[in-house]
């Protein structure tokens, strides 16, 4: 039986152990792809160190949820998500499944909410499918999938990057619409999620785009991505500081619209930054946080964003390809290694020293 090199997670806190993982025979309809770049996500680290509070998570799993790669074997045809074939040699992204028939699906036409969707980088390796699963040589995408094809000028590592933090980013515009040429946006936090989130509402024409975060070499990629200025909160440590910060931006009156790319422990003080009226969209999760609801601005839209719909694939991968020579998009990878470096790579991620980590298969 053939066998993939992966990464798994053995036992949480302790290094990552290379292992040989069956490949398994491929159901109708399913593909078999050859991975090319798995980038690491802070969800990564969290399940890691884990168990995440709420998951089920059980041992051992192969790590990773930010796949691209080459397809080397499809049981049947198959179409992308334009319609149009795929076929071996492909470089392809793919979508998350969800059931398709229950309310939230069907009804709501809220498939991120569905209660039977699957995802990847949690699923026993030791059990078929086995491969669900992007920090391996190979991974198993389940027919349901929706495939899309990537740019020849995006590289694998930005494609990869696609598939979670830059399709969650693009799923939170889509909520929140239109930005008037006149609208200030914050963002808190300068992770991935946040220096992409930049670079979007600069190119849908906000008047400027604001940033508090850490550390420094993270918000200086931010200002090439589209950022106009920037507070670090490890060297202004005083929330009245920042909010001061952001008030004499903004005329005094606060930000139009706040991206929460953070933790949800930064969600009071980023209602704290928005003006009366204006639109909060909180995308950063983990953490916790209690604040006063008579605190909260007048008239203010909340808006919350769980994952991507299988468009929002799509679309981080047309604005990368259409938008690469304004924005700097490789350089929110700032770091590669290979598969037995897994484990210096999730330090890395772990402690911040890295926007988004990539492991590397070719």
């Amino acid at each position: 039986m053939l066998k993939s090199r992966a990464a798994v997670i053995v036992k949480h806190n302790e290094p990552l152990v290379i292992q040989n993982v069956p490949v398994p025979d491929l159901d109708p309809g399913s593909l078999l792809v050859r991975i090319t770049s798995s980038t690491l996500c802070g969800t990564d680290v969290h399940r890691w160190h884990g168990p995440l509070e709420l998951a089920t998570d059980s041992l051992p799993i192969i790590t990773g949820h930010e796949p691209c790669g080459i397809i080397e074997e499809i049981n049947g045809e198959r179409t992308d998500i334009l319609g149009n074939k795929v076929k071996k040699g492909d470089r392809v992204v793919w979508s998350y499944v969800s059931c398709g028939s229950c309310y939230y699906c069907s009804v709501a036409v809220q498939p991120c909410i569905c209660p039977s969707r699957s995802s990847w980088g949690h699923n026993r390796a030791d059990r078929h499918p086995y491969l669900l699963g992007s920090v391996s040589e190979y991974m198993y995408v389940p027919a349901p999938c929706l495939i899309v094809k990537v740019p020849e000028n995006v590289s694998s590592a930005s494609a990869a990057a696609s598939a979670c933090a830059y399709r969650t980013a693009m799923h939170g515009f889509d909520r929140l619409g239109a930005i008037k040429s006149h609208e200030t946006v914050l963002i808190q936090g300068s992770g991935p999620i946040g220096i992409y989130c930049a670079a979007v509402a600069k190119d849908h024409g906000a008047k400027q785009v604001l940033m508090i975060g850490a550390p420094a070499p993270r918000l200086e990629v931010a200002r090439r991505m589209g950022v106009d200025a920037v507070l670090n909160f490890e060297e202004v440590t005083d929330p009245k500081d920042r909010r001061q910060w952001l008030r004499d931006h903004t005329g005094g009156r606060g930000a139009d619209i706040v991206f929460q790319c953070a933790t949800n422990a930064a969600v009071p003080e980023g209602l704290s930054l928005l003006r009366g009226g204006g639109r909060f969209v909180n995308i950063g999760v983990g953490g916790r946080a209690a604040m006063a609801v008579e605190t909260l601005p007048q008239q203010l839209t909340f808006l919350t964003v769980r994952s991507g719909e299988p468009r929002h694939w799509l679309q981080a991968l047309d604005f990368m390809s259409t938008r690469a020579d304004r924005y700097p998009f490789e350089e929110m990878i700032s770091a590669t290694y290979k598969l037995d470096q897994i484990n210096e790579a999730m330090d890395a991620m772990a402690s911040f020293r890295v926007v988004k980590a990539a492991i590397e298969f070719a």
